[in-house]
C-alpha cells in the first residue's frame, strides 16, 4: 500500500467528523476542493467546482475506498479532524509524504518510526493546538451577539448556541470574500425583508469594525414594529449609519447608490423582485437566499422529462433548485459572475443556497446569450414563467417559440 495511503486509512479509523482534500495536482481538476463531513449514519461529499456543488453520501464502510479513490493523483493536501485531533497530510508530486497530528499530546522522538512505516526524515508529527480562526472572535465585544443570547456578557461562546455561532461566521465569511479585496472607504446596502435583523446588525459590526468601513445600511421590512424595535436597537448599540424603514420590496426607491443588496428569505417571488431592483442600481454585490420558491412548482408540466413531476416531493424539491438555477443563470445575462453557494448546513434547514453575484465590468455578448439560451430550454421543457424572467429580458430577446 502507498504510503499516503496508510496515512488516509489511518484518519478514516480516527474516527474522523470531517476531511477535506485540497490543492489539486492539477490546474485542470474538475473538483477545486472536496469536503467531507459525517452526517448520524453516513458520510456526506461535498464536491466543489468554480461555480457549484455537488453532493454525495456514503456509507462510513465505503468511505476509505472512496477517499482513496478521490485523493489517488488528483488532490495534493488532506485535512481531517476528530473531536481532539486535526490530521494534516502534504503528497509532493513524487509522492514523498508529510504528516502531522495536531492537538495530540507528546511527540514522536525524532528518527522513530511512525504508523504507516514513515520514518522522520519523510515526514513529522507535531504537537499544538490550533483552534480555527473565526471573522467574529470569540472574546470580542459585540453587543448584538450577546443579546442573541450567543455570546455570554464576556465573549464567550454559549455551548448550546455553537452551531449559531458557526452558521453566523458562515454567512460574514461569504461576504468577505467579496468585500476584504475591495478599496473603499464607503458601501451603501441595502436589507430587503430583514425581519428581526440579527444578521443585519452583524453585517454593520463587521464592515465598521473589521474591515474599517464606513457603511451606511437601511434594514426595509412590511412590519411597524419590527421597525421600530431594530431602530430602537441600532440606537443603543451606537450604529449610527445603520437604519431601518417600513417599504415594500417592488418599486422601492434607494436613497442614494446602492452598493450591495442582501435578501434573506424573502418568501417566492419577493427574491425575484429584491434581485431586479438590485440589478435596476447596477448593484455591486448581491446575497440572496431564497425562500419557499412556489411559483415554479405550481406551473411545472413535464412531458419528456414527466418522471420528475410523477412525485409530489421531487417536484417540490426540482422546482425549487430550478427557481434559483434560473436566477443564477438570469444574474449571470445581467452582467453579474454568478455562485451558489450552501449557506447552512442541510441538517439545520432545506433553505440552504445563497445566491452569491458580483457585477463584471464587461460581459462577454456570447456569455450572456448562452445564459439566457439555457433559461430558454428549461422554460420550453418544463414550462416555466419565472418572474425574474419576465423583469430582466426585453421582449426583443424573449423566447417566442
Amino acid at each position: 500500500m502507498s504510503e499516503w495511503k496508510q496515512y488516509v486509512e489511518e484518519m478514516v479509523a480516527a474516527p474522523i467528523n470531517k476531511m477535506v482534500l485540497s490543492h489539486p495536482k492539477s490546474k485542470s481538476e474538475e473538483y477545486k476542493k472536496i469536503s467531507i463531513q459525517k452526517k448520524k449514519d453516513f458520510f456526506q461529499i461535498e464536491k466543489y467546482t468554480d461555480k457549484q456543488v455537488f453532493h454525495e453520501n456514503v456509507k462510513a464502510d465505503a468511505l476509505l475506498a472512496r477517499c482513496v479513490e478521490l485523493i489517488d493523483n488528483h488532490y495534493l493536501q488532506v485535512n481531517a479532524w476528530t473531536d481532539t485531533l486535526e490530521y494534516a497530510l502534504l503528497i509532493s508530486k513524487k509522492g514523498k509524504c508529510s504528516f502531522k497530528k495536531i492537538g495530540q499530546k507528546g511527540s514522536q522522538k525524532p528518527g522513530t518510526k511512525q504508523p504507516g512505516g514513515c520514518q522522520s526524515g519523510n515526514c513529522a508529527v507535531e504537537s499544538h493546538n490550533r483552534k480555527k480562526q473565526y471573522l467574529l472572535e470569540e472574546g470580542s465585544v459585540i453587543p448584538p451577539l450577546v443579546d442573541m443570547g450567543i455570546f455570554t456578557q464576556e465573549g464567550k461562546v454559549v455551548r448550546s448556541m455553537y452551531d449559531k455561532y458557526r452558521q453566523i461566521n458562515r454567512f460574514i465569511e461569504l461576504i468577505d470574500d467579496a468585500v476584504r479585496d475591495l478599496n473603499v472607504e464607503t458601501l451603501h446596502v441595502i436589507d430587503f425583508g430583514c425581519g428581526k435583523s440579527y444578521l443585519t446588525f452583524i453585517l454593520y459590526y463587521y464592515l465598521t469594525e473589521i474591515r474599517n468601513i464606513r457603511a451606511e445600511i437601511i434594514g426595509l421590512d412590511l412590519k411597524e414594529d419590527v421597525i421600530v424595535n431594530c431602530n430602537a436597537a441600532a440606537q443603543k448599540y451606537g450604529y449610527s449609519g445603520l437604519r431601518f424603514e417600513m417599504g415594500d420590496i417592488n418599486g422601492y426607491k434607494a436613497p442614494f447608490d446602492v452598493d450591495m443588496v442582501i435578501t434573506l428569505h424573502a418568501c417566492d417571488t419577493a427574491t425575484d423582485f429584491a434581485l431586479y431592483n438590485a440589478i435596476q442600481w447596477n448593484a455591486k454585490m448581491i446575497f440572496s437566499v431564497p425562500c419557499c420558491q412556489h411559483e415554479l412548482n405550481h406551473q411545472m408540466k413535464a412531458e419528456s422529462l414527466s418522471i420528475l413531476s410523477n412525485y409530489g416531493i421531487i417536484q417540490e424539491r426540482f422546482a425549487a433548485l430550478a427557481t434559483d438555477a434560473i436566477r443564477g443563470n438570469l444574474l449571470e445575462y445581467c452582467g453579474y459572475k454568478t455562485q451558489l453557494l450552501e449557506f447552512i448546513d442541510f441538517a439545520h434547514t432545506p433553505k440552504n443556497i445563497l445566491i452569491r453575484a458580483t457585477l463584471r465590468q464587461n460581459t462577454p455578448k456570447r456569455h450572456r446569450e448562452t445564459k439566457l439560451a439555457e433559461v430558454h430550454r428549461i422554460m420550453e421543457e418544463f414550462h416555466f414563467a419565472p418572474t425574474l424572467y419576465g423583469l430582466v429580458v426585453p421582449e426583443s430577446e424573449r423566447n417566442n417559440a
